[in-house]
């Protein structure tokens, strides 16, 4: 016999007359990665090439930035064509980073690295949208998201007590009212090394990614929000990471390598997951990256990390040179920041926390 890893899995093979072999189900390689349309832009368009203000919504993203004389992570405010960019926290003695905004655009949901040393820690906060009223919502956990209603903050515990800035150094999922601060982990207590998870409006079920754990190398995961059940999305011709999900509950897009950003139609009409119609929207050079991509409250537009292919994508690592980008889905796109001080992480800010 021989531990084979097929399909992001790892399973047991038969060996026969010299010859390996296994079932089909566990060990097939699975469909093939998606084609890069003929035509697809590896660069930018230029900035005038899309009329970004008609997009009433903005953006907030991480950038690492002077803040009093100290280089160190901060939110940032911009509108959709990157002008009037706004210092949301200002706090040179913290780092924050990973910002979400609730569904009626009053409050974000974000990380925070503060302490030196071995006295690091990172913590889960939320505030409101104008900075003001922040609240711990948990020592030692990450990839916070919330539910479409907004009356939960979902996020994960971090899988050790010492600091690490490895996103799926990540063990049980947990539940936070908001109205009440109350704490309850998700029922499927085997649900670890997972980041980047986001709810499915709509329907009970949920989207993430796992490293490294559950059986899984590296795969797009759809899991309930109440039960135990798991479907690898891979089948569907999805792989990479970093799902998003739109507020239709059917549009998601994810990014399938460092250089490509997907999009395809969520579905749950046959009972368990699958994404129909998958296809590639965003394309750039192996001397690029492109990252974090998410979805505009309307579902037309997407926002994204733009950089240098040494740029780290991990919460908390630099990308000197990276900035942010916005695109429609039939994958025009143009680069709205130009300072490069590592801007990534956007998130759209519904219409109702703008005023626009």
């Amino acid at each position: 016999m021989a531990l084979l890893k097929c399909n992001g899995r790892w399973g047991w093979c038969g060996i026969v007359l010299g010859l390996a072999f296994c079932s089909v189900a566990l060990c097939e390689e699975g469909p093939p990665g998606l084609a890069r349309p003929s035509g697809i832009r590896l660069i930018p368009l230029p900035r005038r090439a899309m009329d970004l203000s008609r997009i009433p919504y903005r953006i907030i993203h991480e950038t690492y930035r002077p803040t009093d004389g100290r280089m160190n992570w901060e939110l940032q405010i911009i509108n959709a064509d990157g002008s009037n960019p706004v210092n949301l926290t200002n706090t040179p003695d913290l780092d924050e980073m990973y910002p979400h905004v609730s569904p009626d655009g009053t409050k974000i949901v974000f990380v925070v690295d503060e302490g030196l040393g071995r006295d690091r820690t990172r913590s889960v906060y939320m505030m409101n949208i104008d900075g003001s009223d922040r609240v711990k919502v948990a020592h030692n956990g990450r990839e916070p998201c919330w539910s479409p209603d907004g009356g939960t903050i979902a996020y994960l515990e971090g899988e050790y007590d010492r600091y690490t800035t490895r996103e799926y150094a990540t063990s049980e999922l947990v539940y936070y009212d908001v109205a009440t601060g109350r704490r309850q982990p998700h029922v499927n207590t085997d649900l670890h090394h997972m980041y980047a998870i986001c709810y499915v409006p709509g329907v009970p079920w949920m989207v993430g990614v796992v490293h490294g754990g559950m059986g899984y190398s590296d795969t797009i995961l759809a899991f309930e929000t109440q039960g135990q059940g798991v479907f690898d999305l891979a089948q569907w011709r999805v792989k990479g990471c970093r799902p998003d999900i739109g507020t239709d509950g059917r549009t998601m897009v994810w990014g399938e390598t460092d250089w490509d950003l997907c999009v395809g139609t969520f579905d749950v009409s046959t009972g368990s997951p699958r994404v129909l119609n998958p296809r590639k929207i965003v394309a750039c050079s192996e001397r690029k990256k492109v990252y974090h991509v998410d979805l505009s409250p309307d579902n037309q537009y997407i926002t994204f990390s733009y950089g240098p292919v040494r740029g780290g994508q991990q919460v908390g690592g630099r990308a000197r040179g990276w900035n942010i980008c916005v695109g429609d889905l039939d994958g025009n796109w143009v680069q709205i920041t130009t300072d490069g001080n590592d801007n990534k992480e956007p998130d759209w800010i519904p219409i109702a926390a703008t005023g626009n």
